[in-house]
């Protein structure tokens, strides 16, 4: 600035001097004096110098001023740019969405935010406040507007908001919205700069921790919560018990909180159960004991509980929640439950002790009676009255022998804990079971068909298996239809290792809306024939369950019946 102030005054006094000589040149033709032209030309010489001279201390004082303004101009760019810079920095460094509003003009404006946070981009940003507006949730809309105009005409300086704000895929995010008014000279509000921060994931959990605050205070199960641990190795103090456990216990909140559930131990509490929770505890272990408790009037109960750990962020445990439950009806029921099975198999021990003792004593009178009467059908008896009174004793008899027959085989069956198996031929067991029915099959010709193509052997008991077939068919050929002629068909497949034996007929059938849960059942008929004796199935299902297999029924009445037969074939 000096160089050029020294630069305007050179040429100001190489100007000034080259008038006043060229003035002089033409006043040379007028004044013919020497002496007074050298005074003129000094005298204007020296006015020219002085004025120059005046002129830049006049320059030298404005360009003073003007590097002083110049230098503050220069400050204040620099200041400007500086907290720009800042802003910039703040603006990329933050998730935040700021905003600033021009009150006056209605002119809005975003960083980068609006489009990381809320996904919109350039061309959907509107630069007005009624987009914003219309961004926010219905349902939020009129309390936040309300609460903003409120804010800007009471003129207070911070304000701050929660709603829900909309996003470019028409989901909402929560946010905290904060804002900072700026006034004129005048005190009127003109400029609003604010933060938008997404606490979408805070207020989710907000809610997920007050909907489990919830559950933990509705809960009927009794819940403590207990500090992470314990100086001496104990269970740690008490910090919070939900109105559950205060029910269950008698204690009131304030009187078990600080304390350790040391508090509920006495003279019947089981040690080693305890010692098992402080073990887990130790370990850093979830646990589950069964124990008895006591509660405030220092009756006993039992109480199942659990011990589990929570852990924090860091994976430290930050506290032990408790969960536990008044199981004394339980355990009442059990101890009933356990006695009732005592009581019941003594009984079964009994009953089976009183079949095997009757049996027993029975047959040998019984021998003897049927041996008897064998005696007697060679002597001719002449009185008809009497022949007809010792067959029907014959005959009883022999139906009794039958009877104590068949109850021996259910005692047998039912107390075999094991049986042997081995691979069989079906197509043998067949053969053995037309052999022992020859006369009843050749009396009814029936159609038999068999299908053996899919799995022909089966491995299982020999005897049981051979019993239950002969029941079967028997059964078929006994009920049988006198409309129409016997069809039985038998088949077998194999799914899965297991082997389905279907033994179908088209017999009279059986009524199962009336009589499906007493089909297998002990000495249940269903049909009044003379010689049924309602022991068949009973047998058939006892020992198919004692190889491992099940049977099943389909019925009909005047149609037919099918039983399905499963066996492991495998083990």
């Amino acid at each position: 600035m000096k160089s050029k102030a020294n630069q305007v005054i050179t040429v100001y006094i190489l100007i000034a001097m080259f008038l006043v000589i060229v003035s002089h040149k033409i006043l040379q033709q007028f004044i013919s004096n020497d002496g007074t032209r050298i005074y003129v030309i000094l005298k204007d010489i020296i006015f020219v110098v002085f004025t120059g001279i005046i002129f830049k201390l006049i320059l030298s004082k404005n360009d003073q001023r003007n590097t002083k303004i110049f230098k503050k101009l220069k400050d204040t760019n620099d200041e400007i740019k500086e907290s720009n810079e800042k802003y910039d920095i703040v603006a990329k460094a933050t998730s935040d969405t700021i905003w600033d509003w021009k009150m006056q003009e209605n002119t809005l404006s975003w960083n980068k935010g609006i489009e990381n946070v809320f996904g919109y981009t350039e061309e959907q940003v509107e630069n007005n406040s009624d987009w914003w507006f219309d961004k926010i949730h219905p349902e939020d809309s009129i309390k936040m507007s309300v609460k903003l105009y409120s804010f800007i005409e009471q003129q207070t300086k911070n304000w701050q908001d929660q709603y829900r704000f909309r996003c470019a895929d028409n989901t909402y995010k929560y946010v905290l919205d904060r804002g900072f008014l700026l006034k004129d000279d005048n005190g009127k509000a003109i400029r609003m700069i604010g933060a938008i921060q997404d606490i979408t994931k805070q207020k989710e959990e907000e809610q997920r921790l007050k909907l489990l605050e919830t559950v933990i205070t509705q809960s009927k199960d009794s819940i403590i919560i207990t500090e992470p641990d314990s100086s001496d190795f104990g269970i740690p103090k008490i910090i919070y018990a939900n109105p559950a456990f205060s029910a269950m216990s008698g204690y009131a909140n304030s009187e078990i909180l600080g304390k350790t559930p040391d508090i509920f131990k006495g003279v019947n509490t089981d040690e080693a159960e305890y010692n098992k929770a402080i073990a887990a505890l130790k370990n850093k272990k979830e646990c589950i004991i069964e124990i008895i408790s006591y509660k405030k009037n220092k009756e006993e109960y039992w109480v199942r509980f659990s011990m589990i750990p929570i852990y924090n962020t860091e994976n430290e445990i930050s506290h032990w929640i408790s969960i536990q439950r008044d199981i004394s009806e339980e355990k009442k029921l059990e101890k009933e439950k356990e006695q009732l099975i005592r009581e019941l198999t003594q009984n079964n021990k009994d009953l089976k002790q009183f079949s095997y003792i009757t049996s027993h004593n029975l047959r040998a009178p019984l021998s003897n009676l049927i041996g008897l009467l064998n005696l007697i059908e060679d002597i001719p008896v002449e009185n008809e009255e009497l022949n007809e009174i010792l067959q029907g004793f014959n005959k009883s008899t022999h139906v009794l022998n039958d009877t104590i027959n068949d109850l021996v085989k259910v005692i047998i069956i039912k107390d075999s804990s094991s049986i042997q198996k081995e691979e069989i031929s079906l197509k043998e067991i067949f053969e053995n079971v037309f052999s022992q029915l020859n006369s009843q099959i050749e009396l009814h010709k029936p159609i038999i068909k068999f299908d053996f193509e899919k799995i022909s052997t089966i491995k299982t008991n020999k005897a049981y298996i051979e019993s239950i077939l002969m029941n079967l068919m028997a059964n078929s050929l006994k009920y049988k239809s006198e409309n129409r002629k016997l069809k039985i068909t038998i088949s077998s497949k194999e799914i899965d290792n297991t082997v389905i034996l279907s033994f179908k007929d088209n017999g009279i059938g059986i009524d199962l809306a009336r009589n499906r849960d007493k089909v297998f059942g002990l000495y249940q008929r269903f049909h009044n024939y003379p010689d049924s004796k309602g022991l068949g199935l009973y047998l058939v299902k006892s020992q198919i369950e004692t190889m491992g297999g099940t049977i099943d029924i389909e019925s009909e009445v005047n149609k037919g019946t099918t039983f399905t037969l499963t066996f492991k074939n495998k083990e």
